[in-house]
């Protein structure tokens, strides 16, 4: 894929999700995403009103997290988590799905516990094209499950499937993208997220098939950060 560090911009959410993140971190993660363009900035919900108001009147848009990071709430919690967020402003919905369902191979319950955070973002008076990501947490998944699980959630008209929390036992790979993408086709968007601090590291997942990145360090990504240059540092997620 012949692309420029900085042409990724608009593929990324600029992330900070970490437990101890600070008003004035998320702040700064704000800035930056203006200074550069980011997708959007991805927070944790308590942090939607102000990534809102911090952001108003640009292009970046205010994602959030759903039954984070273990995908294990009620599913009427998170349509409540889902409709709270929106009223506050975010709007983008990263959802985890309900993993144990997966590994159960209960899938009407995965199904359905997807399908209730996508109906929760059509808010009368609100809503103004939501976007809902689901986060599938493929390290814990086998390839059949993978493929089962971004059907499911196809069908319950997601806009996107995502790889990973960066909470769970690993994050995003090429093989996991490109099978995600197989499965899926076009008609839906594809995230990879979890481990991904520079620019080479996103370019094989946009190669693999996906069209987000969902990274803390978004700024070495489009400045254009080498590999080598940070691999010996840890990831943030």
């Amino acid at each position: 894929m012949a692309i420029k560090p900085k042409d990724m911009a608009k593929m990324i959410d600029h992330t900070i999700l970490n437990a101890n993140a600070t008003v004035e971190e998320v702040k700064e993660k704000c800035d930056e995403a203006k200074e550069y363009d980011f997708a959007s900035v991805c927070v944790n919900p308590a942090f939607v009103p102000m990534a809102a108001r911090l952001l108003k009147d640009t292009s970046v848009k205010v994602c959030t997290v759903v039954g984070f990071p273990l995908g294990a709430n009620a599913q009427e919690v998170k349509a409540f988590e889902t409709k709270k967020a929106i009223s506050e402003g975010a709007q983008e919905i990263d959802m985890v799905a309900n993993i144990g369902a997966i590994k159960s191979g209960a899938f009407d319950i995965v199904y359905n516990d997807i399908k209730a955070v996508v109906d929760s973002t059509n808010i009368a008076g609100v809503t103004k094209d939501i976007i809902t990501k689901v986060i599938i947490e493929t390290s814990y998944l086998t390839d059949e499950e993978i493929v089962k699980v971004c059907k499911i959630a196809k069908d319950a008209k997601a806009e996107f499937v995502k790889t990973s929390t960066g909470f769970g036992a690993g994050g995003a790979n090429v093989e996991d993208v490109s099978l995600m993408r197989k499965t899926v086709g076009r008609s839906i968007g594809v995230k990879a997220s979890g481990g991904i601090g520079n620019f080479d590291d996103a370019l094989d997942m946009l190669d693999a098939g996906a069209n987000r990145i969902g990274a803390s360090r978004g700024v070495d990504i489009v400045t254009g950060k080498r590999r080598e240059e940070n691999e010996d540092e840890e990831e943030d997620y």
